[in-house]
């Protein structure tokens, strides 16, 4: 999730996208994506297993923001918010 092209990055797990995207969007959760406004879906991954999705979020979490950047303009070059992509 972020706020716009190149703005603040935002990482998470769950196991409904639509349902978790949605919930930003509407700022209806306290914390950083709310802090931060971050309502655009920029990238996601889907895991048939939670420990996979697990591992990868905390991964990714580590790494540093070129390769983040390098990895939604890999599947997003235009920074296009996906969401209506999954609904």
């Amino acid at each position: 999730m972020t706020n716009k092209k190149y703005g603040t990055l935002y990482t998470g797990v769950t196991n409904d996208l639509v349902r978790r995207v949605s919930e930003h969007k509407q700022g209806v959760i306290k914390g950083f994506t709310k802090k931060y406004n971050l309502k655009m879906l920029v990238y996601y991954e889907i895991y048939n297993d939670i420990k996979e999705a697990i591992k990868r979020e905390k991964a990714i979490k580590k790494w540093n923001r070129k390769w983040k950047i390098e990895l939604i303009e890999k599947m997003n070059p235009d920074w296009n918010d996906l969401y209506n992509e999954i609904i």
